[in-house]
C-alpha cells in the first residue's frame, strides 16, 4: 500500500509555520489555549493534538468502511514511526476522504510530512509519549467505532473506557511531557497520571454529553445503556425534542459524574507549580468552559441540539479574565470553580474511581488508581510502559 521509507525532509522553519498556520483551523479551543503553554511545551503540544486531529478524522470520515478505518489507523502510526512512506500514506488518505470532513481537516492530513518534520525535533521521551498516546489511541477508537451504534455503550464503565481511548490517554501524554519539561514533577507523577485520566475523562463526558443528538444524526451514541435503563429509558428510542422526566434524571446523574471528574481535573491542575502560570491556564479554561457547558446543559435538559447548550464567547471571555486574576492562587482557583460549578449535581464516582467526590471547595489530595492501577482497555504490561 504504501512505500516502507521517509519522506523528503522539509524545512523546520516551514514546518512549524505550518503547525501554527493550520491549529486554529481545526481547533478554536486549542488554537486558544496552546499558545498559553510555556515556549517549550506550546510546540510539542500543539503537534501532539494535531497528530492525534489526524487520527480522529479518519475515524469520523463515513467513506471509510470499518476495516478501511483500521487499516488507516494502524498505517497512521506507521507513518509517524517512520516505518513507512508519510508522504504516499498522507496522499492516499487525504484522497479518500469526502466533504463530510472539513477542508482543513483534508489539508491537515495532506500535509501529514510537514506535521512529522516537527515531531522529528522532539527528544526521545517527547516522541515516545507522542507515540505511544497515537497507538492506544488508534486501536481504541476503532474497537469502539466497529460495535458502537444507536443503541449506545451497554454501561457506565464502557463510556468510561471510550473515555480513556479518546481523552484520558491525552491527559497520560500531557503529563508524561509535563514531567520532561519540569523535572521537578517526579515525585508526582503517579499522582498526575491518574488524576489526568479523571480530567480527561470529564472533558470527554462534557463534549458526549453536549453533542449526543448530533451523534445521533451520524447513528452513533456513545451514552451508556445501564444509566439509562436504570431511569427507565432506551437509547435507542431517544428522539430530539422528546425527552422526558426520566431521561432528565439520566442526564443529571451523567452531568453529576463529569463534575465529579473535573473536580479531579483542578486538582490536576494546582499540582503544577504556580510559576507555570501558562500551563495552568491551559487546563483551567479547558475545566472552566467545561463546568459551564454542563451548568447550559442542566438548565435545558430539553436541548436537541449542542448549539443550544454552547458556551457564549461573553462566558468564554470571562472565564479568561478570572482565571487570568486567580491561576497563580490556589485558594481563589478552587473558590473560583467551585462558584461555577455551585448549582451542578455531584454524582458519587464508581469505586474504582477512589473516595466518593467532594466539592470544589474541598476534595481528597490522593485517590486511588484508576481500575486499581490498570488503566481502562490495557493490561498490566502496558501500564509499566507509562
Amino acid at each position: 500500500m504504501f512505500e516502507v521509507k521517509q519522506a523528503a525532509a522539509i524545512a523546520p522553519s516551514n514546518a512549524a509555520a505550518y503547525q501554527e498556520e493550520i491549529l486554529p483551523k481545526v481547533s478554536r479551543t486549542f488554537a486558544l489555549t496552546i499558545p498559553q503553554l510555556p515556549p517549550a511545551l506550546r510546540h510539542v503540544v500543539a503537534n501532539a493534538y494535531l497528530l492525534c486531529r489526524i487520527a480522529d478524522t479518519i475515524e469520523d470520515e463515513p467513506a471509510l468502511s470499518a476495516e478501511q478505518k483500521g487499516q488507516y489507523e494502524a498505517a497512521f502510526v506507521e507513518a509517524v514511526t517512520g516505518r513507512i512512506d508519510a508522504q504516499a500514506f498522507a496522499s492516499e488518505v487525504a484522497a479518500r476522504l469526502s466533504d463530510a470532513t472539513s477542508e482543513s481537516e483534508r489539508e491537515l492530513v495532506a500535509r501529514l510530512p510537514l506535521v512529522l518534520e516537527v515531531t522529528q525535533s522532539f527528544n526521545t521521551a517527547q516522541r515516545a509519549a507522542i507515540i505511544e498516546c497515537l497507538q492506544v489511541m488508534s486501536q481504541g477508537m476503532h474497537e469502539f467505532q466497529r460495535v458502537v451504534g444507536l443503541q449506545g455503550l451497554a454501561t457506565l464503565k464502557d463510556m468510561d473506557r471510550y473515555c480513556y481511548v479518546v481523552a484520558g490517554v491525552v491527559g497520560e501524554m500531557l503529563t508524561r511531557l509535563l514531567v520532561d519539561f519540569e523535572p521537578e514533577l517526579v515525585p508526582q507523577y503517579k499522582t498526575l497520571m491518574r488524576l489526568a485520566v479523571s480530567f480527561g475523562q470529564g472533558l470527554q463526558m462534557t463534549n458526549i454529553l453536549k453533542d449526543q443528538w448530533e451523534d445521533r444524526s451520524h447513528g452513533v451514541c456513545w451514552l451508556p445503556q445501564d444509566v439509562f435503563a436504570r431511569h427507565g429509558v432506551t437509547l435507542q428510542d431517544l428522539r430530539a425534542g422528546q425527552q422526558d422526566a426520566h431521561y432528565a434524571q439520566a442526564m443529571t446523574e451523567l452531568i453529576g459524574v463529569a463534575h465529579a471528574h473535573l473536580c479531579d481535573a483542578v486538582e490536576y491542575s494546582l499540582i503544577v507549580p504556580a510559576r507555570h502560570a501558562g500551563f495552568r491556564r491551559f487546563c483551567l479554561w479547558s475545566i472552566g468552559l467545561a463546568v459551564l457547558t454542563l451548568r447550559n446543559l442542566q438548565d435545558r435538559l430539553d436541548f436537541s441540539s449542542g448549539t443550544q447548550v454552547k458556551v457564549s464567547r461573553a462566558a468564554v471571555a470571562q472565564t479568561i479574565g478570572l482565571t487570568r486574576l486567580t491561576d497563580k492562587f490556589d485558594p481563589a482557583v478552587r473558590w473560583l470553580f467551585a462558584a461555577a460549578a455551585r448549582k451542578l449535581p455531584l454524582t458519587p464516582l464508581a469505586p474504582e474511581w477512589g473516595e466518593p467526590p467532594r466539592t470544589l471547595h474541598a476534595w481528597p489530595r490522593r485517590r486511588r488508581s484508576y481500575y486499581g492501577g490498570v488503566a481502562p482497555g490495557r493490561n498490566t504490561k502496558d501500564v509499566s510502559t507509562l
